[in-house]
């Protein structure tokens, strides 16, 4: 009988000596110094950077360190994020009115629409603040009551319309045209099938609207709407125009008076970074919590993708230990 010799390891044949085989290819990564460069130059400014931010007195770091918990710039915080809040419930509310308005079959319902947007889109939000705040010119009163008869109710429009209802007003109503085209496109990336399907299954176009299209689009509402949301935050600073003492105007109010302008406005920009920060995370599980299903592989997080930018790194680190 024939015998078979066994196939066996090329290392082990040769006494356990690690010989590779015939026609191995030795993997070799592929050197890329144009990123070391960059790198390295991008530390070299960094760190040039953070030096001479660090080290010039100019810019007062024990003033900014008393004044970043101080209680006006607290306030002035607090003022800032009720208006990002409720400017941004009115904007995405009016948003979801006017795009199913845009939408409709009813051309009345869309020609309205259509004016609400031409006129909050084409004036500037800060002309729009100005005028609601000065609205008691043109109403100083507003009446209540039955045409012709006697007024039931009579508001003065100078004790109604004040500085912060006036933000409210121009940001809100401001931020509702914007949002109805970021909805409207959410629901129109929806394919028409799915509202066929629905209405086979005997829903009405409400149910049909309410429990398959808008959580199916919410998956392209939520980006813009995170962005808008981050827009909104620093847009509330142009309500110091009507003297409401948000963060900017409760920072200017202080410097105006001690002429420390420079640790104020560093105090300004690390509060608007930090509740930035803050928006920009919980936009990004909110991402992920609707694109469940909608996408073969998840965003990575941020830590995720921390890890994975190390990983070359490390691996740099380990060969050169070898």
């Amino acid at each position: 009988m024939q015998s078979t010799k066994a196939s066996i390891p090329s290392s082990a044949r040769a006494g356990g000596a690690a010989v590779p085989a015939a026609g191995a290819i030795k993997a070799v990564p592929v050197r890329r110094p144009g990123r070391w460069i960059t790198g390295a130059l991008c530390l070299l400014l960094g760190t040039a950077l953070l030096h001479a931010v660090v080290y010039n007195p100019r810019f007062q770091w024990d003033v900014v360190g008393h004044y970043m918990t101080a209680g006006r710039i607290l306030h002035g915080l607090l003022t800032t994020l009720e208006l990002t809040v409720i400017a941004m419930v009115i904007g995405i509310v009016l948003g979801v009115v006017l795009a199913v308005m845009r939408l409709s079959d009813n051309p009345i319902a869309r020609a309205a629409a259509w004016l609400y947007l031409g006129f909050f889109r084409g004036t500037p939000v800060l002309v729009q603040l100005i005028f609601w705040f000065n609205l008691s010119a043109l109403f100083p009163h507003i009446a209540l009551g039955v045409p012709g008869g006697p007024d039931l109710l009579l508001v003065d429009v100078n004790v109604l319309i004040t500085p912060f209802v006036a933000a409210i007003l121009g940001l809100g109503l401001n931020q509702g045209a914007y949002m109805s085209e970021i909805v409207r496109s959410g629901i129109v990336s929806i394919p028409h099938g799915q509202r066929q399907a629905a209405a086979a299954l005997g829903l009405s176009r409400h149910q049909t609207m309410r429990r398959i299209i808008l959580p199916q689009a919410m998956r392209v509402i939520i980006p813009p709407t995170g962005n808008e949301t981050v827009g909104m935050l620093k847009m509330t600073s142009i309500v110091s125009v009507v003297a409401l003492s948000e963060l900017l105007y409760s920072a200017q109010s202080i410097y105006t008076m001690t002429y420390e302008t420079i640790p104020l406005i560093i105090v300004v920009s690390f509060w608007y970074v930090v509740i930035t920060t803050i928006l920009t995370i919980g936009q990004t599980f909110i991402e992920r919590h609707y694109s469940r299903g909608a996408t073969p592989g998840q965003s990575p997080t941020i830590g995720q993708r921390f890890r994975r930018n190390l990983n070359p790194l490390r691996s740099c680190i380990s060969r050169s230990a070898t």
